[in-house]
């Protein structure tokens, strides 16, 4: 048993109760609690077990049945502020504030799981004696005692919201069902945001699959404990699993979205990707947008960043270049499947932005900031004595006798505090219908066609801005050698360099050699296989400095991109790909780039890279990684020793 599992199972108690779908009886639970809202009766039979087992193990005072609506939705937020979860923003139309626990503001990778019955199922075998960083592991009898140990009782005092959800648009074929029960009124509003919810949900479920998904923030009433900020949550037992063989989702301890919204990462990552094996298709964490060129030609493209690494602002792009139109279908999580005329074509499963505030703004990124005027609930941002709110990147756009007032309630905030007014990962949960670039097609039930697929993240040294793979074989290569600077959006510190292969690291719902193997596998004959790429908008200069501009120039590469997309020879072989042929890349107006720089391969930093590369799909994949991606680490090793040769 690992560490972390004996850790999370210390006094556990009886194994008898099994999880959430197992076998206790409970018949009569649903007859002893009020029904605030809905009716039980016409829920499946299924949804009605799942919710009976549920009530018995967690205990609520009584139960909310969604119903996805304005009134509802209002009632929600009404009852938060009561409670003093929210609070109103006034210089906003209908945005909300909430203040978390500050022990409760990120993912918690260390305490999420893929649970299997074996190991091999969820996580790569790692070298002896290395600790593995693809994912953490636990056993169905570990999962058992884990929600033995936490849920019964945990919701006592407290409402059950029932949360009927589809990732994807109400009855499309690429769409997926879940059910989340949680005691959390935070999670049923930022549910309305994020997935389509309400009934009409439970009119196309009928009698069909769904995934289960239980919530508790691990706080019931009577408290035992005093609340911080108001927030409930349960750090010291906090705990995220996911199971793929039951279709289960189990989340305890911790009110932050990415762990607590399960549709979102645990669904639409995690189990969708265990599903998409299945079935034959790609759940991935990447953006889709939309680009029109000025000769009306338009394409999208999907891609892969890290968090906090810019999909954000990618997917929602101003074009410094005139007559380029570009417009977003989504900025986070893309299901992408092959269709009969072998195009691939991607859904945008989610219903709204989930987006990272620091750094936002109305130079930055001026679609997020519009669409978060309204209907918008933040998250450990500051506000502003003018009923507004405040986050770094924002200096310029605060009148100066507007006092502000920290994410930790320090009043009167200034920059001589020496701590940041808003969390490094707060955030705003508002609708992507609202985002002024939003694609006439977001909600297509068909999905969009997939021209090319980027990865990137922030590398600050040594990777060129812009290159494409030599094959697809190559290109899974590039994704699974995604490397980027840790972000705020988990629980780690510092500027260190992460791998995070295809930006899935903290994602995998399956072991992630085998992941590899699947992307492999989309080579078929007849498939219209879509180009990869890879970017770094972050390199930086000997004096630290950013060389490319970024943002609203991004347009430049893309314009680029699509150019290899419509079979343009503006490329040229590098050991590492395919680069831009010198003036292909459209620098007009920005005199002061250092096109050499951008592009320049340093011999040593790609030989330390190699290397680096080796050790770690040696210690982390180990037998798990696929023979095609070390052939491919091994031909790359071939052509950087001829940098400066014969290139």
């Amino acid at each position: 048993m690992s560490l972390t599992v004996s850790i999370l199972l210390r006094n556990s108690k009886s194994l008898r109760l099994s999880t959430v779908s197992g076998t206790f009886s409970s018949k009569s639970a649903l007859r002893r609690i009020a029904i605030l809202n809905g009716d039980i009766k016409k829920l499946s039979p299924a949804v009605q077990d799942f919710i009976e087992k549920s009530v018995n193990l967690c205990k609520p005072e009584n139960v909310h049945i969604c119903d996805g609506s304005n009134a509802e939705n209002q009632h929600i937020i009404n009852t938060m502020v009561k409670d003093g979860i929210l609070e109103s923003l006034p210089k906003m139309d209908n945005c909300w504030l909430a203040r978390t626990d500050p022990a409760d503001v990120a993912r918690v990778e260390s305490r999420t799981f893929v649970v299997t019955k074996r190991k091999q199922e969820a996580i790569p075998t790692p070298k002896s004696g290395i600790r593995g960083t693809l994912g953490n592991w636990m056993s169905m009898e570990q999962w058992k005692a884990a929600i033995q140990e936490r849920f019964p009782g945990c919701m006592t005092g407290r409402t059950m919201y029932v949360i009927p959800y589809s990732m994807g648009p109400v009855g499309s074929p690429l769409s997926k069902i879940g059910i989340e029960l949680t005691d959390s009124p935070y999670v049923a509003a930022s549910m309305r945001v994020m997935t389509r919810m309400g009934s009409d949900v439970l009119d196309v479920l009928g009698n069909g699959e769904f995934t289960k998904c239980l919530h508790s923030v691990g706080s019931p009433l009577p408290l035992s404990r005093p609340l911080v900020n108001n927030w409930p949550c349960n750090p010291d037992k906090t705990i995220v699993t996911q199971c793929p063989e039951t279709n289960e989702i189990v989340s305890f301890g911790s009110g932050y979205g990415g762990n607590s919204l399960l549709g979102k990462k645990a669904f639409a990552l995690r189990i969708g990707s265990t599903i998409a094996r299945k079935e034959g298709w790609l759940a991935e964490h990447m953006l889709i947008v939309g680009i029109t060129n000025p000769q009306g030609v338009k394409r999208y493209i999907a891609a892969a960043f890290p968090s906090a690494c810019g999909k954000t602002n990618l997917a929602m792009l101003t074009s410094t270049l005139p007559g380029y139109k570009v417009e977003c279908v989504g900025d986070d999580i893309a299901w992408m499947r092959f269709d009969k005329n072998g195009v691939l074509r991607a859904i945008n499963p989610e219903n709204g932005f989930f987006g990272v505030a620091p750094g936002t703004n109305m130079e930055t990124n001026p679609n997020a900031m519009k669409t978060c005027e309204k209907n918008t609930i933040f998250t450990n941002v500051a506000k502003t004595s003018d009923g507004g709110v405040f986050w770094e990147g924002m200096e310029k756009e605060v009148s100066p006798d507007v006092s502000i007032t920290s994410w930790l309630g320090e009043e009167k905030w200034t920059k001589s505090s020496g701590r940041s007014a808003a969390h490094p990962n707060s955030r705003f949960c508002c609708p992507a219908s609202q985002c002024p670039t939003i694609d006439p097609d977001w909600e297509s039930a068909d999905g969009v066609p997939i021209s090319a697929i980027l990865f990137g993240g922030r590398r600050p040294y040594g990777v060129p801005l812009v290159y494409e793979s030599f094959s697809w074989r190559h290109g899974v290569f590039i994704g699974a050698s995604v490397s980027s600077e840790a972000t705020a959006a988990a629980e780690f510190k510092g500027r260190v360099i992460m791998h995070d292969p295809f930006a899935m690291r903290p994602f995998f719902g399956y072991n992630a050699g085998h992941y590899l193997e699947h992307w492999l596998s989309m080579e078929k004959p007849g498939r219209k296989l879509p180009k990869i790429f890879h970017v770094n908008w972050f390199r930086k200069n000997a004096k630290g400095g950013y060389l490319w501009p970024g943002f609203g120039d991004n347009i430049r590469v893309l314009d680029w991109i699509l150019k290899r997309c419509e079979g343009e020879a503006v490329a040229q072989p590098s050991p590492i790909g395919l680069l831009p042929k010198p003036g292909s890349l459209n620098t007009d107006g920005l005199n002061d780039l250092d096109f050499n720089e951008l592009f320049n391969l340093p011999q040593r930093f790609w030989q330390d890279e190699v290397k680096d590369l080796e050790t770690y799909f040696s210690e982390q994949f180990g037998d798990d990684l696929p023979n095609k991606i070390l052939a491919e680490l091994q031909d790359l090793k071939k052509r950087i020793s001829h940098l400066g040769s014969d290139y």
